[in-house]
């Protein structure tokens, strides 16, 4: 698998031209990792500088629709010839540094390129061949600079004085670099299916650990603990790592896209991080508890429990752990505690559903102790009834006496007649007639 430009990645280093590339001008692609260059002939047929240094670009390719096109960067690449820019027609400056050509004849194609000026091979196998740069000036008439140094008109003079030796020279050197080259591949192809091999035998070893005979020292192994499980992959990984690193390998385009894919991949094996877990249902407490076995040392803060009615989402230093449940649960009512003794993360997730049954064990031993239960009942009862009937240990204001204090004002038209006649019979009694007094009508 290869990865290539994408429109996505186009659009979102557009983002100085409004994220528009029909009508872009300059893109800067680098450091991307990307393995085919394609599309950019139809997507951006107004480029005009083109970066694409620091990727594993193998080939020259998908460009030569690109007319307006005047500085092209592939510095820092797999490339191993010059090829198919014959349609980069205002093509100015061209920077092939730290590459793999070792075709140096191939630079004649540039020849149809009628307005470079600038070319950078440094780095490249070819020039290290006598004779690099006397072919390369009296080939390209129109070049102006040669690895930022200055092209004179006596060099070029001399170089086309000298044309047909050199010529013959580069190009027995450039046969014997073929056949090297043919040699690494082979070599390269020979270490990648070593390598394949013990990957595979890597993997049969782990499924016979897996196998019948072998269940009794597995249930063993495990029960040492994750800690030390994690332990022994950490010094196998070492050694490996140790190994791939220290072992001498010459410079190819071959061996640098194989150490871009051995890092890629223990990334990849750093990022899936793999958690042994239980999924329990507890139907005595009508709740499903998750026992996830988290690293006992890893720090509380690094986890994140979201539960869901229908799913629970763990994230372990920020991998993500998911799980359907079988049933819904009240997140609400949902409970996470980390093991003191082991360090896994148990979260406890109460069920949607109230049938509960432990409840029904507890009526049917009621049922053989009736007995002592109403005991129990009428015990409660007669203590309650005591605590309301006793007034002896409650103090209560005299109601009746702060009625009498405001017997004048009256608390209602029940009590108040017949206190009024009361009075009236005491006034007859007591009647004393004062003629000074007017009589009341």
């Amino acid at each position: 698998m290869f990865l290539s430009v994408t429109e996505e990645l186009v659009r979102r280093r557009a983002e100085h031209n409004n994220c528009e590339i029909f009508s872009l001008e300059e893109i800067s692609l680098h450091q991307h990792e990307i393995e085919k260059l394609e599309y950019l002939d139809k997507w951006c047929r107004d480029l005009k500088i083109l970066y694409l240094q620091n990727n594993l670009i193998p080939k020259i390719e998908n460009v030569g629709k690109l007319k307006k096109l005047e500085y092209l960067n592939v510095a820092l690449n797999n490339i191993e010839r010059i090829e198919n820019l014959e349609g980069c027609e205002e093509l100015k400056k061209l920077d092939l540094t730290a590459n793999f050509i070792g075709e140096l004849s191939s630079i004649e194609a540039l020849k149809y390129n009628i307005h470079l000026k600038e070319l950078f091979l440094v780095g490249n196998p070819c020039t290290e061949f006598e004779g690099y740069r006397q072919f390369v000036v009296a080939t390209l008439h129109q070049l102006k600079c040669l690895d930022s140094k200055e092209i004179e008109r006596s060099e070029r003079i001399q170089a086309l004085q000298n044309y047909p030796e050199v010529k013959e020279k580069i190009r027995e050197q450039e046969q014997a670099y073929l056949l090297k080259r043919a040699r690494e591949k082979e070599e390269a192809q020979r270490r990648m299916q070593e390598r394949k091999d013990k990957k595979q035998k890597q993997m049969e070893s782990k499924l016979g650990f897996d196998s019948s005979d072998s269940l009794q020292n597995k249930e063993n192994y495990q029960a040492e603990g994750d800690r030390e499980q994690e332990t022994w992959r950490t010094v196998e990984d070492d050694e490996e790592n140790r190994r791939f690193w220290e072992e001498p390998t010459p410079y190819t385009p071959e061996s640098r896209l194989e150490t871009h894919r051995y890092i890629e991949e223990k990334r990849r094996a750093k990022d899936n991080i793999r958690l042994h877990f239980s999924l329990k249902d507890d139907e005595e407490n009508n709740q499903i508890i998750l026992d996830l076995a988290v690293y006992r040392h890893l720090d509380t803060s690094l986890l994140d429990v979201d539960v869901q009615p229908t799913y629970i989402r763990v994230l372990v230093k920020g991998k993500p752990f998911q799980l359907v449940l079988p049933e819904e649960v009240k997140p609400d009512s949902s409970s996470a505690k980390r093991s003191q003794t082991t360090g896994h993360l148990v979260v406890s997730m109460p069920k949607a559903k109230e049938i509960i049954l432990a409840k029904q064990k507890v009526s049917t031993s009621i049922k053989d102790s009736d007995c002592n239960t109403l005991q129990k009942n009428a015990r409660r009862s007669v203590q309650v009834e005591k605590l309301e009937v006793d007034p002896s240990k409650y103090s209560f204001p005299d109601v009746t006496k702060i009625i009498q204090k405001k017997e004048q004002i009256g608390q209602g038209p029940i009590r108040l007649q017949p206190e009024k006649i009361t009075e009236t019979k005491k006034s007859y009694v007591d009647f004393e007639n004062n003629e000074d007094v007017p009589p009341l009508i």
